[in-house]
């Protein structure tokens, strides 16, 4: 078989599933565009994704956790070969992107979508119906009353105060710089990235009621009381912006090497479900940085803590081959969560 013919039938195994178009409401940006020219706005030029811009002045910061096996956080190696376990993997993904300003006041665009590849076969195929939404986010109050209801009458507008817990009167403040258009950006952001959230808490909850087998999420799976419960639920964090771990803990966090995991702890906070928690090391850093490879698992809390942790390691061992190049995040993204993205990525347009 010559290249080409070899190429075109690699690419027929991975052929991606259609699925049905979104609600003809859905306001994609060819849609929220030609509103905010109806309605007056000039919108020629479309930034960059706000994704790949960094959002978060919020300093890298260690957080204590309460030992859940045993009285301290230790390192402990994972018995036994991996072994695959896992029935499906949801993930979700998010684009905005400013496309207007309306006196001084950027309005942005931002479309989510969820969904669940389940495992049949060795092949990964969309278990019941992906999340999908588009809008148009922006700060209602502070928006020119006709503008609003002329886009509104046309596309959904999420009210990025009332989303994300702010109200008009924290614009009121002299001392406020929320209406530094940078400050709105990133409340619009931050709207967006909890529809993405709202999506994949959706797909978890139709999960525990009818799914079949261990799903594993990417993120965390406190944020949701089924999900914190069910013992079919298993959350992977990839980025580790807060640490768990003590000062006493984390060298061993950090020292961990391919295949060991520490001990199980409590994660809680006011906001969210305990669980849980502990480090598992997917991949040995050698020279590379003390997080090359290294995961934080989030489960429901078990009585057989140390079975538990050291089964479902097992399973997470086991998804590291295919490798999922050439996603720069291959060292802690395993290949189902990558091929979930890459379907999520087609079918959001």
């Amino acid at each position: 078989m010559d290249v080409k013919a070899l190429r075109v039938a690699m690419a027929g195994d991975r052929h991606i599933q259609p699925i049905a178009a979104p609600d003809a409401g859905a306001a994609n940006i060819r849609l929220a565009l030609r509103a905010l020219r109806d309605s007056g706005l000039e919108a020629g030029a479309r930034g960059a994704s706000l994704e790949v811009q960094p959002q978060s002045d919020r300093p890298p910061r260690l957080e204590r956790a309460t030992p859940f096996e045993g009285s301290r956080i230790g390192v402990r190696a994972v018995p036994g070969a991996p072994v695959v376990g896992f029935r499906a993997f949801l993930d979700g993904i998010q684009r905005s992107q400013v496309i207007a300003y309306a006196g001084g006041i950027p309005l942005v665009h931002g479309a989510v979508a969820a969904a669940i590849r389940e495992r049949t076969d060795r092949r990964l195929h969309t278990w019941g119906t992906p999340q999908i939404a588009q809008a148009l986010f922006a700060p209602h109050a502070l928006l020119d009353a006709t503008l609003l209801a002329s886009l509104g009458a046309r596309l959904t507008v999420v009210d990025t105060l009332a989303s994300t817990g702010a109200s008009a009167r924290d614009f009121d403040a002299p001392s406020a710089a929320a209406h530094h258009p940078q400050e709105l950006v990133a409340r619009a952001l931050t709207a967006v990235q909890r529809a993405r959230e709202s999506a994949e808490l959706a797909l978890v909850a139709e999960w525990v009621a009818r799914g079949e087998g261990p799903l594993l999420v990417d993120g965390g799976t406190s944020g949701s009381a089924g999900a914190a419960t069910s013992a079919h639920i298993v959350g992977v964090i990839k980025s580790h912006r807060t640490l768990y771990a003590d000062e006493a803990a984390l060298p061993l966090v950090l020292g961990l090497r391919e295949g060991e995991r520490t001990t199980a702890m409590t994660v809680s906070s006011p906001r969210r479900h305990p669980v849980m928690s502990w480090y598992l090391r997917l991949r040995e850093p050698s020279s590379r940085s003390p997080l090359f490879g290294l995961v934080r698992v989030e489960t429901a809390r078990a009585d057989d803590v140390t079975e538990r942790a050291d089964l479902v390691s097992r399973w997470l061992l086991a998804e590291r081959t295919p490798v999922a190049l050439p996603d720069q995040r291959w060292d802690v993204m395993v290949y189902g969560i990558r091929e979930c993205e890459q379907y999520l990525t087609a079918i959001l347009r």
